[in-house]
């Protein structure tokens, strides 16, 4: 995966916006290594402009927007506590590795980089000014990707934030302002920071029900969970965000057999 593929053909599908400057601003920090870069071509850059001119790249549009939108919101959630740790970015790259692949690796990092400097550039001149334009970011998503996309870029951010083996007050905080812009619900964060847990508490948070709902109501919201989050809904978004989409599917299907378990059905 090209740093390309993280951001070409991008600016097709939102152009302007908080999004699309901060797009520009790694762009042109990158343009000498991108410049050369072949995969351009292949996604939508024609050396003057990105374009789109069939629904495949239609789909890279959304895939690339997608991509550096989570690179975007990780960049926020990692500094959650105002200080980039050793373990976060090493963290931050082994959930690349499996969820990208080796080769997002280095390109992922580069554009974090970039992103970090100029999150310190903005609040040197304007204490609380990157907040504004996450809180920007997350508003413009909320109008362009669809509900199963946006709930798809939360759970990974989520399991951003799990990688290290442990989630911070602060990172729930800036999670939970994220899960609110991309109008997402409370009830949803829950849900996927629970996933992978074995405790059965966590498992009626992944259902989005309580201990006290009755057995009829279990299956309902297991139902609706299989709708809600099946990963034929975010597979114009690429092999390995479905891929995570099937992960996050199987976690379900854990929780609700911890549930039935304990409740003998």
């Amino acid at each position: 995966m090209a740093k390309a593929k993280w951001i070409g053909g991008f600016l097709g599908l939102l152009s302007g916006g908080p999004i699309g400057a901060l797009a520009g601003f790694v762009l042109g920090a990158l343009f000498d290594t991108m410049s050369n870069d072949s995969s351009i071509v292949a996604e939508g850059y024609d050396g003057n402009s990105y374009y789109r001119t069939d629904q495949a790249r239609m789909n890279a549009g959304t895939r690339n927007g997608f991509l550096f939108s989570l690179l975007t919101l990780a960049s926020y959630v990692i500094k959650a506590d105002g200080k980039i740790m050793h373990s976060e970015m090493e963290a931050m790259r082994n959930f690349l590795r499996t969820n990208f692949g080796e080769v997002a690796v280095k390109e992922g990092n580069d554009i974090l980089k970039q992103l970090f400097e100029r999150q310190n550039q903005m609040e040197a001149q304007q204490p609380g000014s990157y907040r504004q334009t996450i809180i920007d970011c997350c508003m413009q998503l909320s109008a362009v990707l669809t509900l199963e996309q946006r709930l798809q870029l939360l759970n990974l951010l989520a399991a951003l934030a799990k990688a290290d083996g442990h989630v911070t007050s602060e990172e729930v905080a800036v999670l939970k302002e994220i899960t609110q812009y991309l109008r997402l619900s409370e009830t949803e964060l829950n849900s996927m920071l629970g996933l992978g847990s074995t405790s059965l508490r966590d498992a009626y948070a992944v259902l989005e029900i309580t201990e006290t709902a009755t057995d009829d109501e279990v299956r309902a919201a297991y139902k609706r969970m299989v709708v809600k989050h099946h990963p034929d809904r975010v597979a114009s978004l690429g092999d390995d965000i479905r891929a995570a989409a099937e992960k996050k599917m199987r976690e379900i299907n854990e929780a609700k057999d911890i549930i039935y378990k304990s409740r003998g059905l």
